[in-house]
């Protein structure tokens, strides 16, 4: 992908913008025909750096302003008046560079749902063969729900530690089935993740759909190409103004023949679209932006998970806590180097599960996660010095939604970001039982022999509103922003695109990321990130 030096300008018939879960996706399906031009724009520099494919350099990854969007939410009571982070990636292969690597695709009421909001298409069964294109499962699975033959592998954990056996075995005793593929029929249960690593390696969309596709002439990727606005011909989209070298950088422009899409994220999709005029003509006026087209739902609607942690110290075995520092660090690297199960190989998260937060539900509100590690209070990815175990829960669907705001007319001006994280009172409700969930796991009867108890919040913490106080003080985002540009009939005031994915009003613009969703899913988002990708791909090309 080095030929990004010698197309700053020119005609193309498409133009993506954003290079994550969903542009790598469409740079490929869209350049699979040699007589479609396509340019891809990633604001970030290539995916040089071993730590963004090692999958444990994450850590050092995530919060670093070389290849991540540094954002933070604005503060409420709600977070106890912190400004929660919500980097994004800014690199080849966008969020899936720097994510935990989860492949969790959610249930088939979410996009049955999405259907019947008026969604023609996006049913279930009309999604399904989307997620089976992107994925190579290897390992067990119904191949009426899996894919064998895509392009990104997904893989089961190969490093099983006793203290995540003992934690399945716990959640059994408590009346949680064991599924050995939560991806398939059903969701609910407990059992290991499966991810998005392949031979010790992370397989990012970049890594697994872009890099392939880079050698052929008909697809130009330009890195270090900041978006300033999309161009308009009346109320065509004609074109990305773009900015090389950081601000003050030369301005370029790429023309496009057919189409433009915007797949740069449920932040940055709505920020680029109001800086070229489309978007609540009031926000609009403040900034001094000329209204291309009215659109009160552009930047609105943004929803994402909102998580808290239980931690527990661990006694009688070694934890990643131990592994991952010197000098047994050491023999894990030789590992990762033999191609042997290591922890330098591993998601953030080993063990899910997915369950009601109180009986008489329907399907799973809670998704719990669990790893045999646990990190130093108010330090971001450092782990104890002692031996622990974390588990982590947040509620599927919340109902509290907040938006994006482009701050001012300058491009590399970042946003402001409201969640409005549990600003729904169910959504405090339900939090508070998934902590309570989550507490009881951790004191199972399989795990007695490995706890020495609660270290966050700890035993004192008890009431409602001690736990809540808690949940304000420790939540944090689970990474999972969408639905900012959500996808709707133009009789919803509050939708952007139509079901074919395009702007409503205007032509030769689409919308194909995260923020279209009508509805969260009740799972990280990468996975049906990559579904609309793969649909999306398939609507321009109108192959159905």
């Amino acid at each position: 992908m080095s030929r990004s030096d010698h197309h700053e300008q020119g005609s193309f018939d498409y133009i993506i913008v954003g290079s994550g879960a969903a542009g790598s996706i469409l740079a490929s399906r869209l350049s699979e025909d040699p007589a479609n031009s396509v340019c891809l724009l990633e604001a970030g520099p290539s995916d040089w750096h071993p730590f963004l494919h090692i999958p444990a350099g994450y850590i050092k990854k995530v919060f670093d302003p070389a290849f991540t969007f540094p954002f933070t939410t604005e503060p409420t009571e709600h977070t106890g008046g912190r400004r929660i982070p919500v980097p994004l990636g800014r690199t080849l292969g966008g969020s899936t560079a720097i994510n935990g690597l989860v492949y969790n695709r959610g249930q088939a009421e979410d996009f049955d749902g999405w259907a019947a909001a008026g969604n023609p298409g996006w049913s279930y069964a009309e999604v399904l063969p989307f997620f089976k294109k992107s994925e190579i499962r290897i390992g067990e699975g119904d191949d009426t729900y899996r894919g064998r033959s895509g392009q990104m592998p997904i893989t089961n954990i190969d490093w099983i530690h006793p203290i995540s056996e003992a934690f399945i075995a716990g959640a059994q005793e408590l009346g949680i089935p064991r599924n050995p593929d939560y991806n398939g029929a059903t969701q609910a249960g407990v059992g290991y993740f499966q991810r998005n690593i392949h031979r010790g390696y992370r397989m990012s969309s970049a890594r697994s759909f872009l890099r392939p596709a880079s050698s052929r002439k008909n697809l130009t990727v330009l890195t270090q190409a900041h978006a300033k606005k999309i161009l308009f011909d009346g109320a065509r989209a004609v074109g990305v103004e773009y900015m090389r070298g950081g601000p003050g950088g030369a301005t370029h422009v790429v023309r496009g023949r057919k189409e433009v899409i915007i797949s740069a994220g449920a932040i940055n999709t709505p920020k680029l679209l109001q800086l070229s005029g489309v978007g609540p003509a009031a926000l609009l006026a403040r900034l001094g932006i000329p209204v291309i087209r009215n659109m009160p739902g552009v930047g609105h609607h943004l929803k994402d998970h909102f998580s808290v942690r239980v931690v527990a110290r661990v006694q009688g075995i070694a934890t990643i806590n131990q592994l991952a520092r010197f000098p047994r660090l050491l023999g894990q690297i030789g590992r990762w180097v033999l191609k042997k199960p290591s922890v330098l190989a591993l998601s953030p998260s080993q063990v899910h599960f997915f369950w009601q937060s109180r009986s008489g539900l329907p399907r799973p509100d809670l998704q719990g996660v669990f790893a045999p590690a646990s990190y130093r209070e108010g330090y971001v990815g450092m782990l104890d010095k002692y031996p622990g175990m974390t588990c982590g829960v947040w509620q599927h669907r919340p109902q509290s939604k907040g938006f994006v705001h482009a701050h001012s007319k300058d491009p590399f001006e970042a946003p402001i970001i409201q969640p409005n994280y549990l600003d729904h009172e169910n959504d405090r409700r339900v939090l508070l039982d998934g902590v309570r969930l989550a507490r009881q796991l951790l004191k199972t009867q399989a795990l007695e022999k490995y706890s020495i108890g609660e270290s966050m919040p700890g035993d004192q913490v008890e009431g409602d509103d001690e736990l809540m106080d808690y949940i304000r003080r420790y939540g944090v985002s689970a990474y999972h922003l969408n639905g900012s540009a959500k996808m709707g009939p133009v009789s919803d005031p509050e939708s952007v695109v139509d079901a074919q994915l395009r702007v409503h009003g205007l032509e030769g613009l689409r919308i194909v990321d995260a923020s279209i969703m009508p509805d969260i899913v009740s799972a990280n988002t990468c996975a049906s990130t990559m579904m609309i990708a793969e649909k999306g791909a398939c609507l321009i090309l109108q192959k159905t």
